[in-house]
């Protein structure tokens, strides 16, 4: 049987296809998705400009929404993050538990070989990568 609610992490670099993955899953916007980029993408004119400085609130927005949406019971929920590191999972674990949702956390791969759009140097992915611990049992 399969499950009543589901919550969908997407993580992985930059570049890697969560994104496209994650519009893929809403099945055409029918089930949300979250991003912390999502905080510094202008909704009108689709520019995106990082600033660090409001990192913490990106991230705050991003949490907030996904809390919202699985308060309103949506059948599945995406978020697609790096999630490169443990603490910034544990805070959806905790929801998805709180709500009752199967929590399902997919590593996307850049077998696509496509660059990212943040303009993320080398050395920085290469940084993320090293930071990178997937659980595979």
């Amino acid at each position: 049987m399969l499950p009543t609610k589901s919550l969908i992490l997407l993580r992985g670099l930059p570049g890697s296809g969560k994104t496209t993955l994650a519009k893929v899953l809403s099945e055409n916007n029918t089930y949300p998705v979250f991003s912390v980029d999502d905080y510094f993408t202008n909704e009108v004119t689709g520019e995106y400009i990082f600033n660090f400085q409001n990192n913490h609130l990106a991230y705050k927005q991003c949490k907030d929404l996904t809390n919202e949406a699985m308060k309103q019971n949506f059948p599945k929920v995406i978020v697609h993050n790096t999630f490169t590191l443990d603490w910034e999972l544990e805070p959806y674990f905790k929801m998805a538990s709180l709500y009752y949702y199967t929590l399902f956390v997919v590593t996307v791969e850049n077998y696509h070989e496509h660059k990212n759009v943040h303009e993320v140097t080398e050395e920085q992915l290469q940084k993320m990568a090293e930071k990178y611990k997937v659980k595979l049992y």
